[in-house]
């Protein structure tokens, strides 16, 4: 006969999953992938090891799961911005506004989220992130177009385009944010107040005001800051 477990202990196994999750999300916005090692996770939430894979068979597993948590509560707080807006315009601002603001709060776990070296399998799940925002932007490119409040254009392309703008723009900003202390060894590779190579410090105040003008530029529109 196979085991089949009980309630209580499946509800234990639910309940040491979301510490699981919820240390290695700490871990993430720490240090980065590098320093989410299933003995630093296991670590963190007060567990063996080796109970760890009770949950995820690898690194690669718990790293997907990780990211798909983070950025469903991103795109949430996105969806949340774009629900207080009146106007397709305003809302394409505030898809831009709230993703680049949250971003530069939590540097090194955007950083994470976006551009920094991982598993095949998390670059796979960075497609899906884009496209989820790329959508949002585009439906209402498509609302503004047919309204006549913008130029006829492809809505899907600009959609890429100011997706992929907006990452590579705050790139930057992101891979300079400090790094809690953790050697090299842990995903600690950037050290507090330098910038790597190529990369020209910025005043992050004035990055999204930037960016969201950028944007509405971009997309044929005219700028509230037009004279």
């Amino acid at each position: 006969m196979a085991y089949r477990r009980t309630p209580a202990v499946q509800a234990r196994l639910d309940a040491q999953r979301e510490a699981v999750l919820q240390s290695a999300v700490g871990l993430l916005a720490e240090r980065g992938y590098g320093g989410c090692t299933m003995a630093a996770v296991a670590d963190r939430a007060g567990i063996a090891t080796g109970s760890l894979y009770q949950h995820f068979a690898g690194k690669a597993e718990l790293s997907v799961e990780l990211f798909r948590r983070v950025v469903t509560h991103e795109i949430d707080a996105v969806n949340d911005a774009v629900a207080l807006r009146d106007t397709p315009r305003q809302r394409i601002a505030a898809v831009v506004e709230t993703f680049a603001a949250r971003a530069l709060r939590a540097p090194r776990l955007a950083y994470a989220l976006l551009v920094e070296p991982a598993d095949a399998v998390v670059d796979v799940e960075r497609l899906v992130f884009r496209r989820a925002f790329r959508d949002v932007i585009a439906t209402e490119i498509a609302a503004a177009v047919a309204s006549g409040e913008l130029p006829e254009q492809d809505p899907v392309l600009t959609a890429d385009a100011l997706v992929g703008a907006v990452g590579e723009a705050l790139a930057g900003p992101l891979a300079a944010a400090p790094v809690e202390a953790a050697g090299p060894e842990h995903g600690g590779n950037t050290p507090s107040g330098n910038t790597p190579s190529g990369n020209t410090p910025r005043d992050n105040t004035t990055v999204v005001p930037a960016l969201v003008s950028f944007t509405l530029r971009a997309l044929g529109g005219r700028d509230d800051s037009d004279a």
